[in-house]
């Protein structure tokens, strides 16, 4: 036996050896045993009450990822990791990612990062410190699991601590087998590193035939309707966000978002843009000279 085959004996002796213990330690975080929790309330996102409970939706289980928030870009490395994968998980559970920045805040970030899955505010809130996440005002990244019985009480049953190489985020991994290895890796906080311009996963879309636009988009094209307004229905699909608007008219609008708008701004009427309208000094509706009109608004820092 050469030396070659030694090494790749060696490995995946100990590659045997590695799932053992993780099925080990999933037993071992299992054996800790669950205990009955609260129905916590929340802030959604989109700025809507929800709680704890209605979050499992039509599931009997729960994830709730906690994040530190958008100022941790380790924290949203392993979040992009999840609204890849979300659609498996939420056919399994429920799913929401828990952090304590502001609705508005999340909002807009999920937007920019094309998030899909929902998340919550624990702005205030004692749910992460009863739960183990938050120690001394120090918010700690991980997962909590929950399950509901037929009586609709509430278990907390297993968790986890996220950290640099642990089972939660793949780039770890693959950044190990290169050569330089994981060693002063920098996490990416732009999805688009070369533009100011952040599209984000919202397009609004203006019809004439307002009522009959709505059935066809949620009963033929099978869109799910995430919230109602007045003369306007948010509908998601594939993990885009998109507008209906009774504008009586037939007209697309993209979104983009920057880190300062004013110089934005500036810059796109000076290459012969129009601003058609403010909301706010950081959010106004634009059209290009080639015909493209998109929301821009200014990413909170």
């Amino acid at each position: 036996m050469n030396q070659m085959t030694t090494i790749q004996a060696q490995i995946e002796a100990l590659e045997q050896e590695i799932l053992e213990k993780k099925r080990q330690l999933v037993e071992l975080r299992k054996s800790v045993g669950e205990r009955l929790v609260p129905n916590y309330e929340f802030v959604t996102s989109t700025n809507k009450q929800a709680t704890l409970l209605g979050l499992f939706g039509d599931k009997d289980e729960l994830f709730v990822i906690h994040n530190m928030g958008k100022g941790c870009s380790y924290c949203t490395m392993w979040a992009d990791g999840f609204n890849g994968v979300y659609h498996h998980l939420a056919a399994k559970a429920g799913f929401v990612l828990a952090s304590p920045d502001e609705p508005s805040v999340q909002e807009d970030f999920a937007a920019e990062r094309k998030w899909q899955f929902p998340m919550i505010s624990v702005k205030g809130n004692s749910f992460t410190s009863e739960v183990g996440f938050l120690k001394e005002n120090q918010h700690y990244p991980g997962v909590s699991t929950f399950r509901r019985d037929e009586q609709n009480n509430i278990y907390l049953c297993t968790q986890a601590y996220f950290g640099p190489g642990d089972d939660y985020c793949v780039p770890w991994h693959l950044f190990d087998l290169l050569p330089s290895g994981s060693i002063n890796v920098q996490t990416i906080r732009k999805l688009n590193s070369h533009s100011t311009f952040q599209l984000t996963n919202n397009i609004a879309i203006g019809v004439k035939d307002y009522e009959n636009a709505i059935g066809f988009y949620q009963d033929i094209l099978g869109w799910k309707v995430e919230q109602i307004f007045e003369n306007e229905i948010k509908f998601s699909i594939s993990g885009t966000n998109i507008f209906i608007e009774n504008t009586g008219e037939s007209i697309v609008h993209f979104e983009f978002a920057v880190e300062d708008i004013e110089t934005t701004k500036s810059l796109l009427l000076e290459k012969g843009c129009q601003i058609t309208k403010e909301y706010s000094p950081k959010s106004v509706m634009v059209e290009d000279p080639f015909g493209l009109k998109f929301h821009l608004f200014e990413t909170t820092r």
